[in-house]
């Protein structure tokens, strides 16, 4: 395999973030979060305090979404979210900007809104994803094109001390025009745009879309260190499952079978 197992399983956000998920969902996906060994889970704020209770020693680290999925909340609505989220136990803050300040082209709103919740989460030992939603600006925005607008989001966001750049929530549906609702989430042009508008310094993280083994290597091909998953029993089976064939000796940590977690994406 061209990578191990601890580098691609490594890589995956396992990601508990749907409107409708269940307490009982919540601590399955946690447990499932550490038979596989992957990166950390991505949970709603409520769920931080129970993440951690059930992860403690795993291994696996607890992360938090911070004015999901929109973006919308007042900047100290999102400061005051994180400050709570750390205190709960989260080390990894997934924070939407402002999009509607972006496409407006009120930069300085929307590094002021980054920073603040870099530095609440900085103080506590917490790293800070900041996600773009890029479904959401195809058309580029503020008199920049498509590009151009990633890229100044690339730099306003380094400048506010982000740790990573995110491609996509894996909510930001867009109406198509057949009147239903989709989005692309992470594409590879994205990953190679943002990698390419960033220093070393910050990584860059896959949401949405990425749904399987070759997508996930993919994604560390182009440069992305982290990627969000629901998909996760299934690209980490297939992953045993090819080492096997192969006759590698780095199967990784024996898990479940991938049942409904086979099918959809972060």
């Amino acid at each position: 395999m061209k990578y191990t197992y601890e580098e691609l399983a490594g890589m995956i956000d396992h990601s508990l973030l749907h409107p409708t998920l269940t307490d009982r969902e919540m601590e399955a996906g946690c447990r499932l979060a550490a038979q596989y060994q992957v990166a950390s889970v991505c949970l709603k704020p409520y769920a931080v305090r129970r993440a951690v209770e059930l992860l403690r020693d795993s291994g696996v680290k607890v992360g938090c979404v911070i004015g999901f999925p929109h973006g919308n909340s007042l900047t100290e609505v999102k400061r005051y979210e994180t400050e709570l989220a750390c205190r709960d136990g989260a080390v990894e803050i997934d924070m939407v900007i402002n999009l509607g300040k972006a496409l407006s082209g009120d930069w300085d709103y929307v590094e002021s809104d980054v920073r603040a919740v870099c530095e609440e989460a900085h103080r506590h030992g917490a790293r800070v994803k900041a996600i773009f939603e890029n479904d959401y600006l195809a058309q580029g925005g503020a008199g920049l094109d498509s590009d151009s607008f990633k890229r100044r989001l690339c730099a306003l966001c380094e400048r506010a001390g982000a740790d990573w750049v995110k491609t996509s929530t894996g909510y930001g549906f867009v109406k198509q025009g057949d009147g239903g609702y989709n989005y692309k989430g992470a594409t590879e042009h994205d990953l190679a745009l943002m990698r390419a508008s960033c220093s070393p310094r910050v990584q860059v993280k896959a949401a949405g879309g990425v749904r399987d083994l070759d997508g996930l290597i993919r994604v560390r091909d182009l440069g992305g260190t982290r990627c969000g998953a629901t998909a996760t029993a299934a690209m980490l089976d297939e992953y045993r499952r090819r080492a096997a064939a192969e006759g590698g000796s780095d199967p990784g940590p024996a898990g479940p079978a991938a049942g409904a977690l086979g099918a959809g994406g972060y």
